[in-house]
Order: C-alpha cells, then sequence, then structure tokens
C-alpha cells in the first residue's frame, strides 16, 4: 500500500467524496481521506491523504486556503450559489465605484453565519437535511479571517474576486455578507480553491492523469521541520509512541533514525510528544 499526498485539481460537478472514491480504486486501498471538502459547484485544489497519511489530514485541514469566484449580482437563491432555487430578486442599482469600495472596507475578520445548506451538524444532524425537510433550526456561527481580499474583475453583474481565508470559512456566506454591505443581492456562480496550506494549483493532477504510479509527496515534501537525529533507545520509544526527550528549540521536528525520516514530533512541555509515525 503507498503512503503518501496527492494534491488533485478536483473537477466540477463531482462531490469530494466522489473524488476519494476515484483514488480507492486508482490505488487499490480504502484508507484515503481529504482535507478539505470542496461543493460539487467548486473546482481547484483538493488534497488526498492515503496510507498512513490519512493520520495528517486533521492537521492539514488547519491551514488556511486561497480562492477565486464570481459573484453574481441581483438575486439570492437558497443554497447562496448558482445551483439553488430563487428566494429574491432586484434589479442591480449599485457602481462599480461602489463594489470596489466595499470591498476594500470589508472587515478582515468577522462573525459569520454557517449557511443552511451545508455539512455543518446541530444536534447530531446536518443543516441540509434540516433544510431538505423544511424544518427550521438556529444556524451555527463562526469567526472568520479574512486576507488579501481583492477584486479582479467587474462585468456586467458579475465580479470576480480572490481571498485568503481561514478554516470553516464559508465562500458563498461570505459573497452574500459582501453584497448586503452595498445593500444588493449576490449569489456565487463559481469557485477555484487556488491554494490550501503550501499546496497549490499549478501542482495539482487532473484525475484522469492520476495513475497507481504516480508519484505521492511525503512529510519532507510537504512540511520544513528541522530534522533531530536519535539513538536506538530513543527509536524504541519512538515505535512505542511514548514522549522523548530532544535536543531542539523548535515546536515541531522530524526524527531521524538511520539516515531515515520516522516520526513528527510536537514538544509539549520539557518533552515531545508524537504526531505522526511515517
Amino acid at each position: 500500500m503507498k503512503n503518501g499526498i496527492l494534491i488533485v485539481n478536483k473537477p466540477q460537478g463531482v462531490t469530494s467524496r466522489d473524488v476519494v472514491n476515484k483514488i480507492c480504486q486508482i490505488f487499490k486501498t480504502k484508507k484515503v481521506g481529504h482535507t478539505g471538502t470542496l461543493d460539487p459547484l467548486a473546482t481547484g485544489v483538493l488534497v488526498i491523504c492515503l496510507g498512513s497519511y490519512t493520520k495528517l489530514v486533521s492537521l492539514l485541514t488547519s491551514e488556511e486556503k486561497e480562492y477565486e469566484a464570481v459573484m453574481s449580482l441581483g438575486y439570492l437563491t437558497d443554497t447562496l450559489d448558482v445551483t439553488g432555487q430563487i428566494l429574491k430578486k432586484k434589479k442591480v442599482q449599485v457602481s462599480q465605484e461602489e463594489i470596489l469600495k466595499a470591498f476594500q472596507n470589508f472587515p478582515s475578520s468577522y462573525v459569520q453565519q454557517v449557511p443552511k445548506y451545508s455539512a455543518v451538524k446541530v444536534n447530531g444532524k446536518k443543516l441540509y437535511e434540516y433544510a431538505r425537510e423544511n424544518k427550521e433550526v438556529s444556524l451555527p456561527t463562526r469567526e472568520v479571517y479574512l486576507k488579501n481580499l481583492k477584486v479582479l474583475h467587474i462585468e456586467d453583474n458579475h465580479v470576480t474576486f480572490r481571498v485568503t481565508v481561514s478554516k470553516g470559512t464559508y465562500i458563498r456566506s461570505l459573497i452574500e455578507d459582501i453584497a448586503s454591505s452595498f445593500g444588493e443581492y449576490a449569489t456565487m456562480e463559481s469557485l477555484k480553491r487556488l491554494r490550501q496550506g503550501s499546496f497549490l494549483i499549478e501542482e495539482a493532477l487532473d484525475l484522469e492523469n492520476i495513475t497507481i504510479d504516480t508519484s505521492l509527496k511525503t512529510v519532507e515534501d510537504i512540511f520544513d521541520y528541522p530534522k533531530v537525529v536519535i539513538d536506538e533507545e530513543t527509536y524504541r520509544k519512538v515505535l512505542n509512541g511514548n514522549k522523548i526527550k530532544l535536543n531542539s528549540v523548535s515546536n515541531r521536528v522530524f526524527v531521524v533514525y538511520l539516515e531515515n525520516v520516522i516520526a513528527i514530533y510536537e514538544k509539549v512541555d520539557q518533552e515531545y510528544k508524537i504526531l505522526f509515525k511515517v
């Protein structure tokens, strides 16, 4: 079984789970996971972990993400994107100057409401399940962080923009919130994930080009941690997943034995605990 990471360029019209299922078939394994769902409408970077690297999913999911999106002004849907049912419509009256000013003045952090068509759970049930049953439920909120929010292009009632966001940010909701700030309705027309952490769209592979012989990224490819060489006694502790003492000031390190990286350790007080064993 192969262990490592694949950067996939998710196509439009398939779910993130569909991509995982395809990778399972290609590599003939069920031990596959992804580090951040993309809606079927969305495209771009989907980080796939195989084999033992599935233990890194939570660590990689916490990375910030960069998106390019198109918002369509003049209407609002129940899903906040073009796949939904139109709830409200109005003639667009905002100028390009007002749009640009709204983007420039939008806060770098704010409390965002989770969209009702999402997989976030309330009382053990996914929000989209409540929505499909037409049941009212209080929508959760979370503080989100934005960087480099920038308009790229405005044409007719379509605004193309780019933004870097924190974990858990919904671009659909962001579009609605930005449009509300200048008194308009807006719906997400398209979305492309350009980056997740250090993983870039330029290195992403199309699904049809992935085979069982495709090389996978290792921890040394994706993390830039200092290396600490250990002796045989400490190696036995690593094999058992024990805490160890290391001569390092770094919070996270690669532990090396016989010239091979065998684990990632994280500093806790005066010792290091294991995060991932290769």
